[in-house]
């Protein structure tokens, strides 16, 4: 079988369950494992990417407010590829392809011979779900199971440890400017890790916020995960959040309590990987349960990490 994936998610997901290599094309930011780099990239922005948080924003706005797709299917490219089965989404206008302008280049030059999986996840249960649906369509319906009970059993070990502990009130900003907080699978992992989240509904997307409303929840911790930002790359615009009124005087601030995790990698994909990042936000709320000598590279404390300390 040949498979394209379109979202850096199901590549994950694909290559979980032991298809990775049947996959022949991918989208241009799918980057892990890093095996996928060899292949051909079908899709590619129709904005800049680079620039402000704010910036992006603007643009990406731009783009829809015209009724235009944020991407461009390469129709070529996947012609070329001779796919049997396209995987998409229809979640996120802005996370990926949408499953239009993926059927409108397969219909264009390939016909009805292709099969188009989209996947829509927004929760944990949904997750579960997008596996199954991309495991029946490529022939791994038993990897699905033994996937999703690791991922169940990993997820429940969590869990149990951080019982009876008391739950710090946690943020998570999913975007800087404009602020936004993590909604989606974020509050569900924050709940398991020991956490109760604050600024978002679980399954919900993630909505925006002002300063006064961060103010006003004033947060144990807070947690920094741009959609599609590394660690470094946040750093370099955390000035944003770190000037604005009223930031130094929040609790998670004064008592160093801030966090910057690299959303791109571990957050905004709603695949296997989740484990791992409902194991950095238990390092990050219960470091005696969970830190050992050698912590998760997921994340750092903005405040502690001596390597960054010329940002401020």
């Amino acid at each position: 079988m040949r498979i394209v994936s379109l979202l850096p998610s199901t590549t994950e997901i694909v290559w979980a369950l032991g298809k990775g290599d049947e996959l022949v094309g991918r989208s241009h930011e799918c980057d892990f494992p890093a095996d996928v780099l060899a292949l051909p990239a079908c899709t590619e922005p129709k904005f800049q990417a680079c620039g402000t948080s704010y910036g992006i924003d603007q643009r990406v706005k731009a783009l829809l407010q015209e009724g235009l797709s944020v991407y461009r299917v390469d129709e070529e490219q996947l012609a070329d590829l001779k796919p049997d089965v396209i995987i998409t989404q229809d979640h996120c206008e802005v996370c990926a392809a949408s499953v239009d302008e993926v059927e409108k280049a397969v219909h264009s030059r390939m016909g009805d011979e292709v099969t188009i999986i989209s996947v829509s996840s927004s929760d944990l249960s949904s997750v579960v779900e997008s596996i199954r649906t991309i495991a029946q369509a490529i022939n791994a319906e038993e990897e699905a199971e033994q996937l999703t009970g690791h991922m169940k059993s990993q997820l429940q070990t969590i869990q149990q440890k951080v019982g009876k502990l008391r739950r710090p009130k946690i943020l998570g900003i999913e975007w800087m400017d404009p602020l936004m907080s993590a909604g989606n699978w974020v509050p569900e992992l924050m709940l398991l890790a020991g956490g109760r989240p604050l600024g978002a509904q679980a399954g919900e997307h993630s909505p925006t916020m002002e300063r006064y409303d961060i103010q006003k929840l004033n947060p144990d911790i807070i947690t920094i995960m741009p959609c599609g930002y590394s660690i470094d790359k946040t750093l370099k615009e955390i000035e944003q959040l770190t000037t604005r009124n009223g930031w130094h005087q929040l609790r998670a601030v004064e008592n160093s309590q801030v966090f910057v995790l690299d959303g791109h990698q571990y957050f905004n994909r709603p695949g296997p990987r989740l484990v791992d990042s409902t194991h950095i936000l238990g390092e990050i709320l219960h470091p005696s349960v969970f830190r050992d000598e050698e912590t998760h590279p997921g994340w750092i404390n903005l405040y502690h990490n001596i390597s960054h300390s010329t940002i401020f």
